[in-house]
């Protein structure tokens, strides 16, 4: 009887195991190579959550309410969730028709499925928070097509996955990476985070910014992920950074800045109280820094001053709150984490 499987096959060497194009078999996750990915895998199954365990009856109230909310609050809010409503979607599409395809280590591939499963969670948030607030569901979920600031930066995102139809090469892949984890989830969720946890700061919309807090961890998870493997693909493979290659990953990170500070200038024409598209610059440019350093690059373009230094707070400080009342967001890792 013919099988598709090598009996004659040595067992798994852990130096077998590679990012990239790996000689080991994939379906054997031990013995465990990149200790790392393993860790976020368990640091993710830890920070487990569901939209619907919170309450959105203070949200409908305060929309409701005439003067609940400013105009200009009215606007950046439908604007960020239109963004947010499909962006996590981008992502999961990504992860499965591009990033776990290419990836060759199961304790990577893991890690993957379980990010895979947080963005349908996170895009079920934005189901939920449309249907409790009785949001125009088409507005919402087609403002990446309607609403230009969110398409151009949405159509700069897709080229990067649709490039990867076919057989392409690892530089293509690893552009990819630096477009998906550095770009899209490590800068442009940023000013999002920003936005919707400053109306909770002023204690407007807690619903939705207690949600944003619990995306916020668990995309800073999803960030480092994707870091380390962009990293640790670069030393399997010097090759691939070449300096011309270098220049390239600078000039995305430039662009994707231009691309948020249009959509910050959309989202707040006017700015509201604590928050404005300057500072969202300020921001950007910072959070841009801060990306290229932790890729190998020097900073862009030298901005060290974080305009919003309460945002780690959002994570850092322990919240105490009332059991009956909203869930705490204090997560069994929280501490440990890097947040921007």
């Amino acid at each position: 009887m013919t099988t598709l499987i090598d009996q004659d096959a040595g067992r798994v060497d852990v130096e077998d195991k590679a990012m990239l194009g790996a000689r080991a078999d994939v379906n054997q996750l031990l013995p465990l190579k990149y200790h790392w990915a393993w860790e976020k895998y368990l640091a993710a199954c830890s920070n487990h959550w569901m939209p619907t365990e919170v309450s959105m009856q203070a949200d409908l109230a305060l929309w409701k309410s005439p003067g609940g909310l400013t105009e200009d609050e009215r606007l950046m809010l439908k604007r960020n969730l239109g963004f947010f409503a499909t962006a996590e979607s981008l992502v999961a599409n990504n992860l499965v028709l591009a990033v776990y395809r290419r990836i060759t280590n199961p304790e990577c591939r893991q890690y993957l499925l379980r990010q895979a499963f947080e963005e349908a969670v996170h895009t079920h948030t934005f189901q939920y928070i449309c249907e409790s607030l009785g949001f125009d569901e088409g507005e919402l979920f087609n403002s990446y097509r309607e609403v230009p600031s969110i398409t151009a930066k949405d159509a700069w995102a897709l080229k990067y996955t649709q490039s990867l139809d076919g057989d392409t090469g690892d530089q293509e892949f690893l552009r990819n990476l630096v477009a998906f984890y550095v770009v899209f989830e490590g800068m442009w969720f940023y000013t999002g985070f920003a936005q919707i946890l400053s109306l909770g700061r002023r204690n407007k919309m807690v619903g939705i910014a207690e949600q944003y807090q619990y995306i916020l961890r668990d995309e800073s998870i999803h960030l480092n992920f994707g870091i380390d493997c962009i990293n640790q693909i670069k030393i399997e493979n010097p090759r691939l950074w070449t300096p011309a290659f270098q220049a390239e990953v600078r000039e995305m990170l430039v662009e994707a800045c231009e691309l948020e500070v249009a959509y910050a200038r959309d989202t707040m024409p006017r700015g509201m109280l604590g928050l404005s598209a300057a500072l969202c610059e300020q921001y950007m440019r910072f959070i841009t820094d801060r990306r290229a350093r932790q890729i190998g690059l020097a900073p862009i373009f030298g901005e060290t001053g974080n305009p919003f230094p309460w945002l780690s707070e959002a994570i850092d400080l322990k919240k105490e709150k009332n059991f009956f009342e909203t869930r705490v967001t204090e997560y069994q890792t929280g501490g440990s984490l890097d947040w921007d």
